[in-house]
C-alpha cells in the first residue's frame, strides 16, 4: 500500500505545518483553506502570512478553497479545530470514497455530544478508515523542519504502517499505535491541563507546583483514557505524556499562554482578545468536565480549569480548593 498524494483540510498553523511536512516526505499536497487571505498569500508568496508568517512553503503544496479538489487524494489529514470537525467532515463527505484513510489531527472533545473526533468521523463519513495523528509538535517548529516525533494510531496495522511510512520525513518521525481512544484522550485533555500550568506560571507558584500539575494532570489523562476503553501505555507515550510535557512547558502553546494571562490577573475575555488561533483547551474544557462527570472519573485539575473559564470561581479560589483536597494514595 503506497500513498502519493495527501489532502490537508484546514489552512491554520497546524494544517499548514502538516502540509509542509507531508511535502518534505515526498507527497504531492493539496491544502484546503477557507480564508481568502491565506490562499492568496500562499499562491503569491509561498507563505501563510496569517498563521505561519516568515516560513516559506514547499512548492509541492497546492492551495485551494474547494474541498472537491481533495477528492482524488490518497489520504486526508483533517485539521480543522475540534469544534468545527463535524461540519468540516460533513462538507467533505460527498467527495470521500469508501475506505479513504482520514487522519484526524485535531485535539478535543465535541461540545454537546461529548464525542471524540473518531466518533464524529464515524457519524459523518462511516465508510472512511479512521486514524489519529497526535504528539508533541509545535506547528512553527514542524514547518521549519525541526525534528519531531508523533503517534499515528490506526486499528488496521497495515494501514498504520502505510500512513507512517508516507508521512515520515527526514526530521518527522511517526510511531505506530492501534489505540485510537488513548491517542485522542491524551490530546484532548492536555490542552485543558496546559491552561492550568499557565496559571501556575502566571501566579509564580514555582517549578515544584508546575511539575505537580503535569504529573497529577497525567494521572487524570490515564483515568479518563481507561474509562473510555483506551490503554494506559498509549497515553504514556508521545500522544499523551509527550504532548502534555510540551504543551505545559512553553508559552508557544496557545493554551499555556491563555493560562499565563489568567494567572497574571487578566479576565478570560481579556486573555482571549485579539487571538486569531483557537486555544482548544478553552473550547474543550466544558466538554471534558461534562464527559468526566458522566464517566464518574475524578479530574480535579480539569474541573478547576473549567470552573475558572466559566467564571464560576476565581483563580485563587481554584488553587486553594486543589491544595485542600483530602489526602489520598498517589495511584488514585
Amino acid at each position: 500500500m503506497e500513498f502519493h498524494t495527501a489532502g490537508v483540510i484546514g489552512g491554520g498553523a497546524w494544517g499548514t505545518a502538516l502540509a509542509q511536512s507531508a511535502a518534505a516526505a515526498g507527497l504531492a499536497v493539496v491544502l484546503q483553506a477557507r480564508e481568502p487571505e491565506v490562499i492568496e498569500s500562499i499562491r503569491s508568496r509561498r507563505m501563510n502570512d496569517a498563521f505561519l508568517p516568515g516560513i516559506e512553503l514547499d512548492a509541492a503544496i497546492n492551495v485551494t478553497p474547494d474541498l472537491a479538489d481533495l477528492a482524488d487524494c490518497d489520504l486526508i489529514l483533517a485539521v480543522p479545530p475540534a469544534q468545527h470537525m463535524r461540519a468540516t467532515l460533513t462538507a467533505f463527505a460527498p467527495y470521500a470514497r469508501p475506505g479513504l484513510p482520514i487522519v484526524l489531527c485535531a485535539k478535543g472533545i465535541e461540545r454537546g455530544s461529548l464525542k471524540l473526533m473518531t466518533e464524529v468521523l464515524a457519524e459523518t463519513i462511516p465508510s472512511a478508515t479512521p486514524a489519529v495523528l497526535s504528539g508533541p509538535s509545535f506547528a512553527a517548529e514542524v514547518a521549519r523542519g525541526l525534528p519531531s516525533a508523533v503517534t499515528v494510531a490506526c486499528e488496521d496495522e497495515d494501514m498504520a504502517v502505510a500512513l507512517a511510512t508516507a508521512l515520515s520525513g527526514p526530521v518527522f518521525r511517526p510511531y505506530l499505535a492501534d489505540d485510537l481512544i488513548g491517542a485522542e484522550t491524551g490530546g484532548a485533555l492536555k490542552n485543558v491541563l496546559a491552561i492550568a500550568c499557565g496559571i501556575v506560571e502566571g501566579r509564580e507558584l514555582g517549578r515544584s507546583a508546575h511539575a505537580a500539575v503535569i504529573t497529577r494532570g497525567f494521572a487524570e489523562i490515564v483515568r479518563v483514557a481507561q474509562a473510555l476503553g483506551g490503554k494506559a501505555e498509549t497515553v504514556a507515550g508521545l500522544c499523551g505524556l509527550g504532548d502534555l510535557v510540551l504543551t505545559c512547558s512553553s508559552p508557544q502553546s496557545r493554551n499555556m499562554s491563555l493560562g499565563l494571562a489568567l494567572g497574571q490577573g487578566m479576565s478570560v475575555e481579556q486573555a482571549l482578545a485579539g487571538k486569531r488561533s483557537v486555544a482548544e483547551g478553552y473550547e474543550s474544557a466544558p466538554a471534558v468536565r461534562e464527559l468526566t462527570r458522566k464517566l464518574g472519573v475524578e479530574t480535579p485539575i480539569c474541573e478547576a480549569v473549567a470552573a475558572v473559564l466559566a467564571g464560576e470561581t476565581t483563580v485563587d479560589a481554584a488553587i486553594e480548593a486543589l491544595l485542600t483536597r483530602p489526602l489520598k494514595p498517589e495511584r488514585e
